[in-house]
C-alpha cells in the first residue's frame, strides 16, 4: 500500500494523518468526526477553543461542504483560492461547530494549490480538518524530519519533500473590512489588495 493509500485509509477510519501542503506540513484527519478533530487537537497540544480549518480539494467541493457561503464569502473563495491563503467565513449554519472552536459561527477555510501526494490525498478524501503538522508554537515542519516525534508517532506519514515552510496567510472576512490575522506566505497589503479586488468585482456583478 502506498503512503497516500494508507493515509487515506486512517483518515476515513477517524486516524491522523501528516501531508504536504503547498506552504508547511499538515497534521489532518476526518472534519466530520468530532472525536477525530479532538484527539488532533490533543496531539498537537492546542487549547480546546483553538479553530481548526477545513481544507478541501477544489472550491467546488469547499461550497458542497459549507453550501452557505454565498455572495461575499463564495467571491473571495473563487477569487483567492486554490493558493497560500485561510479564509476565516461565516458560518450561519454553524456547520462542524467543533471547527469554529469558540467563534462556532465562524468556520477557516482553504483550498492549497497542490501537486503530487497532497493533490492525491486530497482529491481522494474531498476536505480535511488540518493544522500545521508542529506542536503548539513550535516550528513550522518543512519537511517530514522537522514533524515532532510525538507527531509522527500518532500519524500515518506522507512524504511530500521539502516544502516553502512559510504558513498560510490568514484574513478574517466575518466583519465590515478584511483583517489579516497572521501574515504568511502573502504579504499583509498583497492579501487586502486581493480581496478588496475581489469584494468590488462582487459588488459590481
Amino acid at each position: 500500500m502506498s503512503q497516500v493509500d494508507a493515509a487515506v485509509s486512517a483518515i476515513r477510519a477517524g486516524e491522523l494523518a501528516v501531508i504536504p501542503t503547498d506552504t508547511v506540513y499538515g497534521l489532518v484527519c476526518d472534519p466530520y468526526r468530532q472525536e477525530s478533530v479532538q484527539r488532533l487537537s490533543d496531539v498537537k497540544g492546542r487549547a480546546p477553543d483553538q479553530p481548526i480549518a477545513i481544507v478541501a480539494t477544489s472550491v467546488e467541493r469547499l461550497l458542497e461542504c459549507i453550501p452557505e457561503l454565498r455572495g461575499r464569502s463564495a467571491a473571495a473563495a473563487r477569487s483567492l483560492l486554490p493558493g497560500p491563503y485561510t479564509l476565516v467565513l461565516p458560518n450561519p449554519a454553524r456547520r462542524y461547530p467543533w471547527l469554529g472552536a469558540s467563534r462556532p459561527d465562524t468556520i477557516g477555510v482553504r483550498v492549497p494549490d497542490l501537486a503530487g501526494a497532497g493533490k492525491a490525498l486530497l482529491d481522494a478524501v474531498g476536505a480535511v480538518a488540518a493544522t500545521s503538522a508542529n506542536l503548539h508554537t513550535g516550528r513550522n515542519p518543512c519537511s517530514l524530519e522537522d514533524v515532532p516525534e510525538a507527531i509522527r508517532a500518532q500519524a500515518v506519514l506522507v512524504d511530500g519533500g521539502e516544502l516553502p515552510g512559510v504558513p498560510s496567510t490568514v484574513v478574517d472576512l466575518t466583519g465590515d473590512e478584511p483583517r489579516v490575522l497572521r501574515e504568511g506566505a502573502v504579504s499583509a497589503s498583497a492579501t487586502l489588495h486581493a480581496v478588496e479586488a475581489a469584494l468590488s468585482a462582487q459588488a459590481a456583478e
